[in-house]
């Protein structure tokens, strides 16, 4: 009797889950008759809204959004079997993982994706796939730092000593960044560059990306780490444009090995109840039309070979991409996570 009442109790939690997110309108059934695929999505509506206005007027398939900064991976897991979501989109690669590693997703056979997305790209299982890419760059003072090219492993270099500026360590970009070291040049090397960027820092690894910009242009440091994308949305705000001039992009080791890159991407739920609407979404991605408007709207690089960047983003250089299969990253994500963790990275420099 004890176990039938926890699981009723559970399955009346997840059932009224499901009808708060209807309730409140995130998740509104179609009419009958009509098609629909529903969506829980870590990007912002304002960066999906015109692929998905798109999506309907070619398919007419409705598309109902969930959107939130956080969550959605646990949301789904909760929901299991109960869950309306039939796509999950996210802002950044370790979601996806984290997705798969919790069950919430099933894996997709598609000629028309695999053949669009390198498979460097894509999980070789098929749980998710790359939508966007962004580079992880160096912003650089215009005022104050002469050089044109730079490599991750000089950012240890102490010519730069007091002078980086970057967000915590453990956050997924700079996670998968130090991934990306292990897997170039082993765990006890990219341990010593990790200790050589920690002395480089100008202060302690704190706020966004655009926060250390900001402190570029405030003097506090010359270089700052952060992904290509947040050149555009800086340029688009009043308030930090001044910023993002005071910068230019230098795009690491791009004479050797190339620059490492996320992505954003998607993954088809383990329970779509929509799944045949789903798999048409998810191929509608990957069209030429929909890599154009997605990457223009979020200041990001296409991840089908011969779709242009937007013009704001090719003016920033020639993006050669370190060719290391995420896959790979993903396996060295807990290591990376655990060599952030035994330097002491977000405790900041020993001035």
């Amino acid at each position: 009797m004890q176990n039938f009442c926890t699981v009723l109790r559970r399955a009346t939690a997840i059932a009224l889950l499901t009808l708060v997110s209807l309730s409140n309108g995130l998740v509104s059934p179609a009419s009958a008759g009509e098609e629909e695929v529903n969506i829980y999505s870590y990007r912002e509506p304002g960066l999906i809204d015109p692929l998905l206005a798109a999506f309907t007027e070619k398919t007419g398939i409705n598309t109902n959004v969930v959107f939130a900064k956080n969550g959605l991976v646990e949301r789904l897991a909760a929901e299991a079997r109960n869950s309306p979501a039939d796509v999950l989109l996210t802002n950044e690669f370790g979601l996806l993982t984290q997705a798969v590693k919790a069950g919430a997703t099933q894996p997709v056979r598609s000629s028309v994706i695999d053949k669009a997305i390198p498979e460097s790209l894509r999980d070789p299982n098929g749980h998710w796939f790359g939508l966007t890419r962004r580079a992880r760059v160096v912003y650089a003072s215009k005022d104050r730092v002469d050089q044109d090219s730079i490599t991750y492993e000089e950012l240890a270099d102490p010519k730069w000593r007091a002078k980086i500026c970057t967000r915590s360590g453990q956050h997924t970009y700079n996670v998968a960044l130090v991934a990306s070291m292990i897997a170039h040049h082993g765990k006890e090397e990219a341990e010593k560059w990790l200790e050589g960027l920690k002395a480089n820092l100008a202060r302690k690894p704190a706020g966004g990306d655009r926060d250390s910009v900001r402190d570029v242009k405030a003097g506090l440091c010359d270089l700052a780490i952060g992904n290509t994308y947040y050149m555009a949305a800086m340029l688009k705000n009043p308030d930090q444009k001044e910023w993002a001039d005071a910068v230019r992009i230098i795009f690491p080791n791009a004479n050797g090995r190339g620059t490492h890159v996320n992505i954003s991407g998607m993954a088809l739920t383990a329970n779509s109840p929509n799944k045949d609407n789903a798999l048409k979404l998810m191929e509608f991605l990957v069209s030429s039309k929909a890599q154009e408007i997605y990457a223009q709207a979020n200041g990001e690089y296409p991840v089908v070979p011969g779709v242009p960047a937007s013009e704001l983003v090719a003016s920033w250089g020639t993006l050669k991409a370190d060719a290391l299969p995420l896959e790979k990253i993903a396996e060295l994500r807990k290591q990376a996570s655990e060599l952030v963790d035994n330097v002491q990275f977000d405790q900041g420099p020993n001035f």
